[in-house]
């Protein structure tokens, strides 16, 4: 077939539409991550949170909640589409400024398209209603309890129960407002930001509404629903206490829950002031495998406490171990998940001191029979400041020995270095200094340098990065155990 001029002029006109369509076309959605190792896939490029506002309503545990996550944010960059991290819920609409954006999943992404991209620096304001599945698949986020809920969203989960930027880097403030039926306890991290009253919506139903005084990041977020007594107590300074226990084991944890102000005055002696607003235990009605430092409120089995087979100083260092989190990995973050060792060597170090002081379990004993088990500690998960990854499917692998004693070695390795006056004076300026904010290994590095008045770089590199452990300074009569073994169990706290 041949085409006459104004037939073919008509062609390449048309063509010439369909390739200027095609080029202003944005390419497909697409999960994205910041690129941390061990986490690739987790937050989001481009932004910077400054707060959540979430919004729940819990009728029972096998009903997903209906929610409305609000997130107050700024650009760092120009943006077509924002990438939030979210899965293990529906989403039913999403905004963008005031305006709808048309959303997409992709992998465990959240997609949204403004309807005019964003340009650097400038307030973005984002509205997701969505569901949030308490259904576990035993991957973390909502913990079903006997009688409720929790969360455990460490280390990459709180993204299976709210849209964020799931990564600790980028910390923000929290408000919960939760809706439960009467009779029910909510309580969340952070303080009442309005006395619980009757929800608008729901005749049998109560509105609780919690805000934290400080930012904190995703993995740190609680939430626990359920028939639960609060006790209020008061700590060191006048600080409030509130546990939250089940409301049939309120007598019998009793001698558990008013060691918390003793446990704190120790660790003010030794690091400084307690930097949140309130702080308190939880105990819950589950088998978790684990304890964990969410912000102001630690999560605790109630096992730990109730069974047979725990000596008391053991649960009482498990205590301040968890406290201790709150300075070490909730009020300064870890900036990448490589950091770890920063959160748990420091928290164990407080609690192998704590055991020490009780007379229990000596610290030196402690050190030297970590050190004999280094190298295979380090064969099996790496080196403390650069940890093997997880294998696929197992969500709390990442915390191996090697993060926990092992990592608490490197620092009596830097105390026998350093002294222990230079040693206090590092602990203290490092939670003071980094206060509500992310710090790194190489941040730690250069300070203990500056505490120590010489380059420690040379001596850390090998505690932190090397396949074997050093020689222990003051202690040339330890040896490690070199043959590889199996692994230890992964650490019960976390």
């Amino acid at each position: 077939m041949r085409l006459t001029s104004a037939r073919l002029r008509a062609a390449l006109l048309a063509a010439a539409s369909l390739t200027l369509v095609a080029a202003v076309l944005p390419p497909p959605p697409q999960a994205l991550g910041i690129g941390d190792r061990l986490f690739p896939a987790l937050g989001n490029p481009g932004y910077d949170v400054l707060a959540y506002d979430l919004s729940f309503t819990y009728t029972n545990n096998t009903t997903p909640l209906d929610a409305v996550t609000a997130i107050r944010a700024r650009t760092l960059t120009a943006l077509e589409r924002v990438n939030l991290d979210f899965a293990h819920g529906t989403v039913a609409s999403a905004e963008v400024n005031g305006e709808p954006a048309v959303f997409e999943s992709v992998g465990e992404d959240l997609v949204l398209t403004p309807r005019t991209p964003l340009p650097q620096g400038v307030p973005l304001h984002i509205t997701v209603r969505h569901t949030s599945d308490p259904r576990g698949r035993g991957d973390g986020g909502w913990v079903t309890t006997e009688d409720g809920l929790a969360m455990a969203n460490q280390a990459d989960a709180a993204h299976r129960v709210f849209p964020c930027n799931d990564h600790p880097a980028d910390k923000a403030l929290f408000t919960f407002r939760v809706t439960a039926p009467e009779g029910t306890t909510v309580v969340a991290n952070g303080l009442p930001a309005l006395p619980a009253h009757r929800a608008a919506t729901a005749a049998a139903a109560t509105t609780w509404t919690y805000r934290t005084h400080h930012p904190m990041a995703t993995e740190l977020a609680q939430v626990s629903i359920g028939d639960s007594a609060v006790v209020h107590r008061t700590g060191p300074h006048g600080l409030p206490i509130r546990d939250v226990v089940p409301a049939a084991d309120r007598t019998r944890l009793e001698p558990w829950l008013r060691k918390t102000p003793a446990q704190m005055a120790w660790l003010e002696e030794r690091v400084g002031r307690y930097p949140f607003e309130t702080y308190g235990v939880l105990i819950a009605r589950a088998t978790t495998g684990f304890e964990l430092e969410t912000q102001t409120l630690s999560l605790f089995e109630r096992g730990i406490f109730t069974q047979d087979g725990y000596p008391e100083w053991y649960v009482e260092s498990i205590m301040v171990h968890e406290l201790a989190h709150q300075w070490f990995g909730d009020s300064v973050t870890p900036r990448t998940w490589s950091d770890l060792w920063l959160n748990e060597g420091h928290a164990t170090w407080y609690e192998a001191l704590y055991a020490d002081g009780l007379g229990k379990y000596s610290l030196e004993r402690r050190m030297r029979e970590a050190y004999q088990r280094s190298d295979q500690w380090r064969a099996a998960g790496g080196p403390p400041a650069a940890p093997k990854a997880a294998a696929p499917g197992e969500k709390i692998g990442l915390f191996r020995p090697v993060v926990y004693d092992g990592s608490a070695l490197v620092l009596y390795a830097l105390r026998q270095k350093i002294g222990t006056a230079a040693f206090e004076r590092l602990e203290r300026r490092w939670v003071t200094e980094h206060a509500d904010s992310v710090a790194d290994t190489a941040d730690f590095v250069r300070m203990a340098s500056q505490e120590a008045g010489t380059d420690l770089t040379a001596f850390l590199e090998p505690w932190l990065y090397g396949k074997t452990t050093p020689a222990m300074p003051g202690h040339p009569e330890w040896s490690g155990q070199r043959a590889a073994g199996k692994e230890a169990g992964a650490g019960k706290t976390v």
